[in-house]
């Protein structure tokens, strides 16, 4: 996107619904216009909305630019929804090695600001449950709000089912913390950054406060202290002031790259892990590469050269031949 994106059923509702209707149904509608509905409790409180705070001048106009953006790119055909398709065919082997270049190298180094980064070391992933919060600065306003909450839990679940791993979106005691905030919003997260991760860097403190314009969104993961192969928290930071299909583009690429796939390759096609921006949302080819990181089979630590070979085994398991 013209820049880079950092690493550092059936409802109980539906069951209710139905039987209230069979009782309506039944209804004699003498008797039923004979009851009074119960009088209204005294003392109930009103759920208080949340504050929405005007944008300021300086988001606004960044938002007008990334509406232009987002256009641009569709005028050119880019944004694909469409997952990939027969113009998009891939190998196991170009799947492995488009795996091999974006799970075992990062976009930037950690600690390094905004230096393209190099060898990872060896292969990075959570092992524990993955909970995705997701929080909102008050410029946001509250229908972007529900939007994103929506498709944040969407995702979760999709990922879930992809990885086979336990990930699912949570309103409190997150470990995934994904920040949906605007130029406006500055001050609180970078208060709430301080709060989740005390050690946190003044680097990477610089990184959310000085994020450049060309960056459209971000994630830093973090890794526990006595296995820096395990990822115990990440942060992720979505420009407000994004349009849809955009914010859900940083939502897709952002959260699959806080569960272990932090670089991005010009090689690797369909996919968003790409900065030609030729597609918006993950693709079919993205979640063979998030079945390869978390088959159980590759082990956080190995090393590209160790994992390569157990990969292409996976990836034509997978994929039962060329696709």
């Amino acid at each position: 996107m013209d820049g880079s994106r950092s690493f550092v059923h059936r409802s109980a509702g539906g069951l209710v619904l139905g039987f209230v209707l069979g009782l309506s149904a039944c209804t004699d509608p003498q008797i039923r216009a004979s009851v009074k509905p119960p009088a209204r409790p005294d003392g109930l409180v009103k759920v208080a909305q949340p504050a929405v705070t005007p944008r300021s001048a300086r988001s606004s106009d960044l938002q007008t630019y990334y509406i232009r953006v987002q256009d641009d790119l569709l005028v050119q055909g880019l944004l694909r929804t469409d997952g990939g398709g027969p113009d998009t065919p891939f190998s196991p082997e170009d799947l492995v090695r488009n795996f091999e270049n974006i799970a075992f190298f990062d976009e930037y180094t950690r600690g390094g600001g905004l230096r393209a980064g190099g060898a990872s070391g060896g292969l990075s992933r959570w092992s524990g449950p993955v909970r995705i919060s997701a929080e909102f600065g008050t410029s946001v306003p509250l229908d972007q709000r529900r939007r994103d909450q929506a498709a944040i839990n969407n995702y979760a679940r999709r990922l879930a089912s992809v990885t086979g791993h336990s990930i699912e979106g949570v309103r409190k005691d997150g470990n995934f913390h994904v920040f949906v905030a605007g130029e406006d919003d500055n001050a609180d997260l970078l208060r709430r950054l301080r709060q989740l991760v005390p050690g946190i860097s003044q680097t990477e403190l610089g990184l959310f406060r000085h994020l450049p314009r060309s960056f459209y969104c971000m994630v830093v993961a973090v890794s526990s202290a006595h296995d820096p192969h395990e990822y115990t928290r990440a942060i992720a930071l979505i420009r407000a002031e994004h349009p849809d299909l955009v914010r859900l583009s940083c939502i897709h690429e952002e959260i699959a790259q806080g569960l272990g796939l932090p670089n991005d390759s010009p090689a690797a096609r369909p996919s968003i892990f790409n900065d030609d921006d030729e597609f918006a949302l993950l693709t079919t080819h993205d979640e063979l590469l998030l079945k390869l990181l978390y088959d159980p089979r590759l082990k956080p630590g190995m090393t590209a050269d160790e994992a390569r070979p157990i990969a292409l085994a996976i990836a034509r398991e997978l994929m039962g031949g060329d696709v």
